[in-house]
């Protein structure tokens, strides 16, 4: 029976690790590509833009019409006169008059907009304008969305990482209380040192519970964030990859040394910059649009008109005209000066969310440079405390071995070798996220691979 059941764990734990899916960091990206919903609304934007443009370009040629009908029409009338030849009417009270009557027309048209105060010719300009600016503004919403994709995946490995060193720490103090339990036996140490040494191993295991937790509300986050069901059972990347580690290792600081430069090409480079610039383009364009109704406006139109009572003879009644008309603007109730009004307001806002986006790139380069440095320097001193604390474990165990050390002091100095741990495994992560983040401000971020 014992066989059996050992048995069938086995094929279970192989049933849901088989059902189990792996997704990996560019998977990852590529679905949220895919299926973020502020994205796909992006997309379908774009096309009304394009329609816009091409609207714009139409306003600039000629419309064409045609148009055609036909009357029917009887008339009855009771009661008549004839004339006499004296010049008189004899009244004729019975006589019933009946008339019928068809007639037939066709006609075509076109009229055309010879100027406008180049109003049109700037709805083109804003046009084109808008949807570059779209498109550039969806260029920029993938980049932060392959941004945040990858920070929350490297939050998944981070927290992996902690759960492995949480128990890595729960195996050595449940050895160490074996241990400890046996020099008690022995006499060598006291009753008071394995109670002690249980109260850590129950603080481990607890830790183990809250790293524990911690990936799962990781995965959930990066699942939400990807569309996916955050109850889907799903594997992830549980290290660094070797790119990864050539950038902790090698740094990547040494690209970025020059905090002036890194603006300069942040602004010529972020999307949401440029952007930026031509929604201020576009709002100038909105004051031509606005100021073209002071100027008067001139307009072609052009028709063929026939008609005729028979079908047969219709084509042989014909009107040609051919009219410019001049409209000249004299007063329009301040309804003109209200539109230029708006039309400058919103420039002027314009100019200052371009103001305001130059000033917030700048701070947040400087703050990504800054803590680029810092993580760098977080690094190295990471590194040297991990291994300082473990030769530091090493020794307070032999010391306490010999009788010449407190358990307390083995403890601290676990304690110090497990917090040394934890510091050099968030400073690595962070500083891989900082390296795409230093990126991901710059513009310089390629969504364009994962698509």
């Amino acid at each position: 029976m014992r066989i059996f059941f050992s048995s069938f764990f086995i094929i279970l734990l192989s049933v849901t690790g088989y059902s189990q899916k792996l997704l990996t960091l560019e998977e990852a990206v590529n679905i949220a590509l895919q299926r973020n919903t502020i994205l796909q609304k992006s997309v379908n934007s774009i096309d009304s833009y394009k329609s816009n443009v091409k609207a714009a370009y139409g306003s600039l040629l000629p419309t064409l019409g045609a148009q055609g009908s036909w009357q029917w029409t009887r008339s009855e009338t009771q009661g008549g006169y004839l004339p006499l030849p004296n010049g008189g009417y004899l009244p004729l009270p019975d006589l019933r008059v009946i008339s019928e009557s068809r007639n037939y027309s066709v006609g075509a048209g076109t009229n055309w907009t010879l100027f406008n105060g180049l109003s049109n010719i700037a709805t083109v300009s804003q046009g084109k304008n808008n949807l570059e600016s779209a498109q550039l503004s969806l260029a920029r919403l993938k980049q932060t969305i392959v941004y945040q994709t990858i920070s929350n995946y490297y939050d998944i490995i981070n927290a992996g990482e902690l759960l492995k060193v949480k128990e890595e720490d729960v195996k050595w103090n449940e050895k160490n209380l074996e241990t400890i339990n046996e020099r008690n036996k022995l006499g060598a140490v006291t009753l008071a040192d394995v109670y002690s040494q249980q109260v850590k191993v129950g603080n481990a295991e607890l830790a183990v519970i809250q790293a524990k937790n911690n990936l799962e509300t990781a995965k959930s986050n990066l699942l939400y964030y990807l569309g996916l069901d955050v109850l889907d059972n799903y594997n992830f990347s549980d290290s660094l990859s070797v790119n990864d580690r050539e950038i902790i290792e090698h740094h990547v600081d040494s690209n970025y040394q020059d905090l002036s430069d890194l603006v300069s090409k942040s602004l010529n480079s972020r999307y949401d910059y440029q952007s930026a610039k031509l929604s201020l383009e576009s709002a100038l364009n909105g004051i031509t649009i606005a100021r073209g109704a002071y100027f008067p406006s001139l307009t072609n139109s052009n028709s063929l008109y026939t008609y005729s009572a028979n079908v047969n003879t219709l084509l042989q009644n014909r009107n040609y005209t051919v009219a410019l008309t001049l409209n000249v603007p004299i007063f329009s109730g301040f309804s003109t000066d209200n539109l230029v009004q708006l039309a400058e307001v919103s420039t002027m806002n314009s100019k200052a969310d371009l103001s305001d986006l130059e000033r917030d790139i700048k701070r947040n380069i400087q703050k990504t440079y800054l803590d680029l440095q810092a993580a760098e320097k977080s690094l190295d001193v990471s590194k040297g405390n991990v291994a300082a604390a473990e030769e530091s474990r090493r020794i307070q165990q032999e010391k306490y071995a010999l009788g010449s050390s407190t358990l307390l002091d083995v403890l601290v100095a676990n304690s110090d070798y497990l917090t040394a741990q934890t510091n050099l495994i968030n400073a690595e992560y962070a500083y891989i996220v900082l390296s795409e983040q230093v990126k991901y401000q710059l513009g310089v971020l390629d969504y364009k691979k994962y698509e």
